[in-house]
């Protein structure tokens, strides 16, 4: 484990890479996969034998990347660069025994030739968000994102012939529109009726533990408690404990490895695609982050009587409302991501904030009260969804709260009413803006507001998330959807 807990604080664990080398030996390790993370945010990796992992490997890196080939990284003209092994992320893949038994490390990325580190590697960018914190006086931030995702049985479609049309299908046990032997014991899941059901209509409650105990006794992360969500046809969620940002970022792409892989092992498939389901929820990824200082909550004040929300902790939170639209870029990056920033479904589609409102993009969590859960006092981002790459969504959650605290953002009022259920005009009294409607406007949005990025992000990073954004909303929107013939075809 990285990290061990006191007293609301983590201390760094003693893990060297001698202590893994020595760990891979006594488990009869043979290779190991060297593990990144592209710009969009997908795990990519590279498999070496155990014995090429010298002291020149954990220093230098290993030269076996080939940065043209990945998705935002580099030309073709300057595509040589080095993987450095964190030791910290060591664990042993599970589902891998002799003789090809496996463990796994997160990677820096470093440019070739004494380069140095390579700006657009997604880990680094959250190491810079960590020391800009410091440079603004924080000892430390924690980070707590909720994934939600679903396991379906089976998914297929079809997109290789446009011309003859595009289809997809889901199939799940406890889906509300399974009606065939595969069904749940009980009965399916009515739609929107997914929040917490015991078994048997849970059937995923033996995967879900399965997952738990790997995330921790393999990889040393911490899990608070699992259950369903919300959405019909195996909607879930695996809520872990807090860390600082760039090992909560490592650990939100172990925990999708593993929910990945154990559903593959069990003939399953697990999707963190936000929106798969038609008049269902979709699965989000609320981010809860608090500020911390000589061992002290900065989001903390007793004496605020609203939510115990310090000053320092509002102008955090205007800082993300400010720039609220143009976060959207990197904290809902899919086309998909806006069919679930829609009303009526649980999802934000309003920039407000409140102390418990679902319906507002900020939350601040009230369930406990007084100085003694004062280490629990925290903002809830409602915004992202699991299609995002976590190193850059927190990253840029704490450069636009840190640029809230420089310039003393006013964060304006709570709303403590049903958004949803307001009329324009009593929004617009409120000050109350709306998130972007599509990628599209998500990214005008980011193009004209990113500075409160710098220096964290870099102007190639920027170019690179709207170049791709725009290459992805442009590949869907120019191909006919199956409604438009419902909808179309007679006219």
């Amino acid at each position: 484990m990285p990290y061990y807990r006191e007293e609301g604080s983590l201390k760094p664990r003693k893990y060297s890479k001698s202590d893994v080398i020595s760990k891979m030996q006594d488990e009869k390790v043979k290779f190991v996969d060297l593990q990144f993370t592209d710009v969009p945010g997908r795990l990519q990796h590279v498999t070496v034998p155990m014995e090429s992992l010298d002291d020149d490997a954990f220093a230098d890196g290993v030269p076996k990347l080939d940065g043209s080939s990945i998705r935002g990284f580099t030309d073709i003209y300057e595509s040589d660069m080095l993987l450095i092994p964190d030791p910290i992320t060591y664990g042993t893949l599970p589902w891998t025994s002799d003789p090809i038994k496996t463990g796994r490390m997160i990677c820096d990325v470093s440019r070739g030739f004494g380069m140095g580190r390579f700006s657009r590697d997604p880990r680094y960018i959250a190491q810079k968000a960590e020391e800009e914190a410091k440079k603004q006086g924080f000892d430390t931030t924690y980070w707590g994102p909720e994934i939600e995702f679903f396991v379906f049985d089976k998914v297929s479609w079809d997109v290789s012939t446009p011309f003859a049309g595009m289809s997809y299908q889901i199939e799940s046990r406890e889906a509300a529109w399974n009606k065939g032997p595969g069904a749940s014991y009980s009965s399916p899941i009515r739609f929107k009726e997914g929040y917490f059901p015991a078994s048997p209509q849970d059937s995923l409650q033996d995967f879900r533990s399965e997952c738990v105990s790997i995330l921790g006794n393999n990889f040393g992360i911490i899990n608070d408690a699992h259950h369903h969500e919300v959405a019909t046809a195996g909607q879930c969620e695996i809520d872990m404990r807090f860390d600082t940002l760039t090992y909560m970022a490592d650990s939100a792409m172990t925990y999708k490895y593993v929910i990945k892989n154990i559903a593959a092992k069990h003939g399953m498939v697990a999707t963190m695609m936000p929106k798969p389901i038609f008049l269902d929820n979709a699965s989000g990824m609320h981010v809860h982050v608090s500020l911390w200082q000589n061992g002290k909550n900065m989001m903390f004040d007793e004496s605020d009587q609203y939510a115990e929300l310090s000053q320092l902790g509002r102008y955090f939170g205007g800082g993300l409302i400010s720039h609220a639209r143009a976060l959207a870029a990197i904290t809902n990056p899919s086309t998909n991501s806006y069919r679930r920033l829609v009303p009526g479904f649980e999802a934000p589609v309003y920039i407000a904030w409140s102390r418990q409102n679902r319906s507002a993009n900020i939350r601040i969590p009230v369930n406990m009260k007084g100085a003694k859960y004062s280490s629990r006092k925290r903002l809830e981002y409602r915004t992202p969804d699991p299609s995002a790459n976590p190193y850059l969504v927190m990253a840029a959650m704490l450069a636009a709260g840190l640029d809230g605290i420089k310039k003393k953002s006013d964060i304006g009022n709570p709303v403590d009413e049903n958004i949803y259920k307001l009329s324009a005009e009593r929004r617009k009294s409120l000050g109350i803006k709306e998130l972007p409607k599509s990628l599209s406007e998500a990214l005008d949005a980011f193009e004209a507001d990113h500075e409160f990025l710098s220096p964290i992000f870099t102007h190639d990073v920027i170019d690179a998330i709207i170049e791709n954004g725009r290459t992805e909303y442009a590949e869907v929107t120019r191909r006919p959807h199956p409604y438009e013939y419902y909808l179309y075809f007679d006219i």
